[in-house]
């Protein structure tokens, strides 16, 4: 159903380099990249995630209650990026751990401020 999630940067280029680290622990790469936006995927046809500058040319905020929710493979995948989403100067939203049932997560924010999490079910 998702296309593609796009968040909001004042830095184009320090919003670029987390990303390019962070997502590449995925196995994802650039496969547009603009000025002013720029995006990742793991393959054609698969759900993306971009940043950009807003188009208004108004400085980009944080969305109240809005986050990115990016699917992974397994709890030590989570585990994984957690610590590489951290390393690379993100915000601790709540660690890795068990949500409840069969749903293991870990949430942090950006060096923009926007809230993502990784998650596995099963």
């Amino acid at each position: 159903m998702i296309g593609y999630v796009t968040l909001g940067s004042n830095d184009m280029p320090r919003a670029a380099a987390f990303y390019d680290a962070l997502l590449g622990e995925m196995g994802a790469k650039r496969f547009m990249d603009y000025e002013t936006f720029i995006a990742w995927s793991v393959k054609p046809g698969q759900p993306a995630l971009s940043v950009c500058k807003p188009y208004d040319k108004q400085p980009a905020t944080v969305g109240n209650g809005v986050m990115v929710a990016l699917a992974v493979d397994s709890p030590a995948t989570v585990d994984r990026l957690y610590t590489k989403a951290m390393s690379l100067g993100a915000t601790d939203e709540g660690g890795p751990g068990n949500r409840g049932g069969n749903f293991y997560a870990a949430y942090f924010r950006d060096l923009d401020g926007n809230k993502l999490n990784f998650f596995t079910m099963g």
